[in-house]
């Protein structure tokens, strides 16, 4: 892995690039396109938080993740979760260390904010990316999420 990844803040300057990051067809069913997730943040505007993922200069990937959400719902932040909310690695870009990034990343980011675990949910089944985040140490809670199974890396 190089030493110039970054992230960025979505602006309106690079919008154009960020929708236009795009993961292999076969791996369009396995998880939103940027476009959504942008429409998402902007519709949760303080719990998003969006990125582009940069290699020197070259757009490489997105993420969301999602900060201090009360997955209770019961007003009295009895289940606080952040974590991991979208990753879309572009297609020719895979297998180059920008997924780690971007989950180690999103770590730091929870950990700035005093948090202990990073959640986030996949596809199971072979073509998913169940052994990307299984091999990052996530570790399934058994709990679902639609049709989406929830792991967590705590963040010791």
């Amino acid at each position: 892995m190089t030493t110039t990844l970054r992230l960025a803040k979505v602006t309106a300057a690079n919008f154009d690039v960020a929708i236009g990051l795009k993961v292999r067809p076969d791996q369009e069913h396995l998880v939103a396109p940027v476009v959504k997730s942008l429409a998402e943040a902007y519709v949760y505007p303080g719990v998003a938080w969006p990125r582009i993922i940069f290699d020197g200069d070259r757009p490489v990937g997105f993420l969301m993740a999602f900060l201090d959400i009360d997955f209770a719902g019961d007003g009295r932040g009895t289940d606080i979760r952040s974590g991991l909310w979208r990753l879309n690695i572009a297609a020719g870009e895979q297998g180059r260390g920008y997924g780690r990034f971007a989950v180690e990343s999103v770590a730091a980011e929870i950990r700035r904010r005093g948090g202990t675990r990073l959640t986030t949910t996949w596809h199971p089944g072979e073509d998913g990316p169940e052994g990307f985040y299984l091999g990052l140490g996530f570790r399934p809670t058994g709990e679902m999420s639609g049709d989406q199974k929830v792991g967590e890396l705590a963040l010791g």
